[in-house]
């Protein structure tokens, strides 16, 4: 029983401010933006059609993350969502970024566990904003 609560607290504990959320969104936002040029640019003769198009679906579910970084940093009751979105762009993208680049296919299997922690991230932001939005009425 006590590991369980230790486990609750511990998930309790991932939490990212709204100041860091929003900073986390821009950044990954700026970085989005670059890498995208950077695919259209420098990596459009040099990769595959296939490695290109994952190397572009990285750099899209990037901004969506960061655009909703930037949205949820200005919300006061939303704090563990801002955290499963950031490490979810980071493991979704980050491995696609690899996949294309190095074409390790196994990080295809990796792939998804990103998906579902920026899944994860949404349906807990639409909780948190339920609740905080019951708590004000």
């Amino acid at each position: 029983m006590s590991a369980l609560r230790s486990a609750r607290a511990d998930a309790a504990a991932v939490r990212l401010s709204r100041v860091d959320a929003l900073v986390a969104g821009l950044l990954l936002a700026a970085l989005g933006v670059a890498l995208g040029a950077f695919g259209a640019h420098a990596l459009k003769t040099r990769l595959e059609p296939a490695m290109l198009a994952n190397f572009e679906t990285g750099v899209r579910y990037q901004m969506y993350a960061a655009l909703a970084l930037i949205a949820l940093g200005t919300q006061t009751q939303l704090r563990r969502a801002p955290a499963l979105i950031l490490a979810g762009a980071i493991i979704f993208s980050g491995t696609l970024y690899v996949l294309a680049l190095t074409g390790q296919r196994w990080l295809g299997a990796v792939t998804p566990i990103g998906g579902a922690l920026l899944i994860a991230g949404f349906v807990v932001a639409a909780l948190e904003a339920r609740r905080g939005a019951e708590g004000r009425s």
